[in-house]
């Protein structure tokens, strides 16, 4: 696939298929790309959660919040849940300073999202939670902070990009039959 199709196609996902359930080796995979992506002077101060067995998806599901845009709608819908969840996690023992890394966190992100892509799933970066609540029920030890959950499955949604026209909401929508519509402002409009 076309690396512009492929980032096209990574969109931020509220329903997946549960019959399609993420292995280790898929997640596994997708921390190894993370590995590899560019960190500030190399530190790479990042551990990461694998969460796809039950128990564990059942604890962190209802520690997220998904689309603030939309407080009408209760996402992702039952039965619609992601198969799997990645917390990132920074280890304060490597690396202390949380503020500093905060770019490195969506660059590991991104990169897990578009392996997963690139593999016919996807998935969403959620940052609606409580790192302290997340920590206390994965039972981590002080030292490793949640910085970001990456929930993956296979997409079970359709999500529809469109030009935003000047001066036109940036809210993401949906239509009457679920449709997700993402604004993106155009090309001409982001360059100066």
């Amino acid at each position: 696939m076309d690396f512009y199709e492929l980032v096209k196609k990574n969109r931020s996902y509220r329903g997946y298929d549960e019959s399609r359930k993420l292995t280790r080796e898929e997640l596994e995979y997708f921390v190894s790309c993370a590995r590899l992506a560019p960190s500030s002077v190399n530190r790479q101060p990042f551990r990461y959660v694998l969460a796809y067995e039950q128990a564990d998806l059942d604890r962190i599901q209802p520690l997220t919040g998904w689309a603030r845009a939309l407080p009408e709608k209760r996402l992702p819908y039952p039965g619609h849940r992601p198969t799997a969840f990645i917390v990132v996690c920074q280890d304060t023992e490597w690396e202390a300073d949380l503020a500093r890394f905060q770019k490195d966190v969506g660059i590991v992100a991104q990169t897990m999202l578009l392996a997963a892509v690139s593999r016919n799933l996807g998935g969403i970066m959620i940052g609606n939670f409580s790192p302290q609540k997340v920590a206390e029920a994965l039972s981590l030890p002080a030292h490793l902070v949640p910085m970001l959950i990456v929930a993956f499955g296979k997409p079970d949604e359709t999500v529809v990009l469109t030009d935003a026209e000047e001066g036109q909401s940036l809210n993401y929508y949906r239509d009457e039959n679920d449709v997700h519509y993402v604004p993106k402002r155009k090309l001409e409009d982001i360059l100066l």
